[in-house]
C-alpha cells in the first residue's frame, strides 16, 4: 500500500505494506511521522518496514483503544523519529521514537493530560491495555507512551 504525505517539507511517496493488514482508527502514519523540526532543517523521517510496523503496533494496541476510551480527540506532539531527527531534538539514541515504539501525545491542558494519564493508568490495571513506558513529562505537559511487543515493562514514570 502506498501512502502519500509531507516529509522534511517535500511531497513524498512511502510504500508500508503492512498498513493495509491492521486498521488504524483514530491515527494515520502520516501524523505519526510529522515533524516541524524535521521539515524546518531538511530531516527525512521516513520509517523504514519494521519501524512502520512498530507504529501500527503502538496505535492498535495503545492510541486507538485508549483515544476510544478517551472519547474525544488526541494529538501526538511525537511519534516516530529519524536518528537524525532524534538528534536534531536532543533525544537519546536509544529513544523508543526511533524504533517507532513511542509517542507523545496531549489533549490540551496540563490538567487534561493528567485526567488521560490517570484514565490510562486505570485502563492498564484493569487489564485493559499493557504498555511498557507511561511518563508524565513536566507535570503532565505532554505524555509518552510506549509499547514493545513482548516486552513490556507497564513503568508508570513522572519526569
Amino acid at each position: 500500500m502506498a501512502l502519500h504525505f509531507l516529509l522534511s517539507g517535500q511531497s513524498a511517496f512511502f510504500d508500508c505494506e503492512s498498513l493495509s493488514e491492521i486498521h488504524m482508527k483514530y491515527f494515520t502514519l502520516e501524523e505519526l511521522c510529522r515533524s516541524e523540526t524535521a521539515a524546518a532543517r531538511n530531516i527525512d523521517n521516513t520509517p523504514d518496514a519494521a519501524a512502520c510496523q512498530r507504529l501500527q503496533t503502538l496505535v492498535t494496541q495503545l492510541l486507538d483503544p485508549i483515544r476510544a476510551a478517551w472519547g474525544s480527540p488526541i494529538t501526538v506532539n511525537s511519534g516516530y523519529r529519524s536518528p537524525a531527527l532524534n538528534s536534531a531534538v536532543g533525544g537519546v539514541p536509544t529513544s523508543q521514537h526511533v524504533k517507532g515504539e513511542a509517542a507523545d501525545i496531549t489533549v490540551g491542558s496540563t490538567a487534561d493530560n493528567k485526567r488521560l494519564f490517570d484514565r490510562i493508568v486505570e485502563m492498564q490495571k484493569t487489564r485493559r491495555i499493557a504498555f511498557d513506558q507511561l511518563i508524565d513529562e513536566s507535570h503532565y505537559r505532554w505524555i509518552h507512551i510506549s509499547y514493545r511487543a513482548g516486552a513490556n515493562r507497564n513503568q508508570v514514570l513522572h519526569l
